[in-house]
Parts: structure tokens; sequence; C-alpha cells
């Protein structure tokens, strides 16, 4: 598979960021709801440790590192025991446990995108990147500590309007890169 081009993945991730927040602008009131089952949802839960786990596979099998390849099999067997296992026995937060996997995946992506990009600019991603690890590890650590954020950020509909406001407006920002200094420097 070709790398992702930096523009594409720019404007992927910024509109994605902005869509989700749209929501929070328009009706703070129901998205703060669906935010706040968010980190005990089951369905939630199952869907991101399954795609976390599947991208972490497809990420082992595609390591160029030789020395790992007579480990490969053991390796995919475990780490599927170790996703489907917390499905089954670690249901408490899953869902925050599952999107910690994601993020931190993604933000592998977004590393290794940005990393020889000719801009400086690139910094914005590989920052967001870094931060997105940070959440992951300290949310995996210890899930019931996004339930907290989660309840501090919408802790009344201004809060939760402002916050979706902020989140937008940077999903649009790291787009326009995207659309701008990203494709120009591709």
């Amino acid at each position: 598979m070709p790398p992702i081009k930096l523009s594409t993945l720019s404007i992927v991730i910024g509109l994605v960021m902005a869509l989700i927040n749209v929501f929070g602008v328009a009706n703070p009131v129901k998205f703060a709801a669906a935010l706040r089952r968010f980190p005990r949802s089951l369905p939630w839960g199952y869907a991101l440790m399954l795609l976390g786990t599947a991208c972490f596979i497809w990420f082992v099998k595609n390591e160029p590192i030789s020395d790992f390849e007579p480990l490969k099999p053991a390796l995919y067997t475990l780490f599927i025991a170790v996703g489907v296992g917390s499905c089954l026995f670690v249901k408490d937060f899953l869902a925050v446990r599952g999107l910690s996997v994601v993020i931190m995946l993604l933000a592998k992506v977004m590393v290794d995108t940005a990393r020889f990009h000719d801009s400086s600019w690139r910094l914005v991603i590989i920052t967001w990147a870094y931060l997105l690890v940070v959440a992951g590890i300290v949310f995996t650590v210890s899930p019931y500590r996004m339930r907290d954020v989660i309840y501090w950020k919408t802790a009344n509909e201004g809060r939760t309007r402002m916050l979706s406001g902020l989140r937008m407006a940077f999903g649009l920002f790291v787009a326009v890169l995207g659309f701008t200094v990203f494709k120009a420097h591709a």
C-alpha cells in the first residue's frame, strides 16, 4: 500500500474532528449526553478494541524488520488473544481502552506521515500526535480519568459548546493546512 500523503491525512482527520464537534456546537445537551455514555458503552468498546487489534496486527504484518519475521505468527496469536480477551474479560471502560489503542495507532500514522515533510507546519500534526499518545497512555492506565474529563468538559451547556467550538476550529485549521500548505509541499 502506498504511503498516505500528509495533505490527505490532515484533511481527513481535520474534517472528522470538525464534523464530530459540529454536533457539540449545534446541540450541546445531546452531545454531552452522548459523550457521558461513551466510557461504559460496550458496543463502542467492542468496535474500537477490535479495530485497534486489527490495525495493530496489520502494522506488525507490515513491519519490515527481519528479526521479527520468525516471531510474527506467535505475535499475531498473542495480540489477537489480548484484543479479544479484553472484549470478553475487561468490559469495564472497554470503550475508553479501545479508543486509547486506536488513538495511539493513529498517532503512529500521523508521525510517520509528517516526519519527513518539508514544511515546519508538520509540527502541528506531530505535536497533536504526541498529545494523543500521552492521552492514550493515561486513559489506558486509568480509564476512569476519561470519564472525569468528559464530565468536566460537559458540566454545562456553555462549556460544552465552547470546547466543541474550539475543537471544531482546530479540526478546520488542520484541514486547511492539508488543503494549502501540505498540498503545496507535497
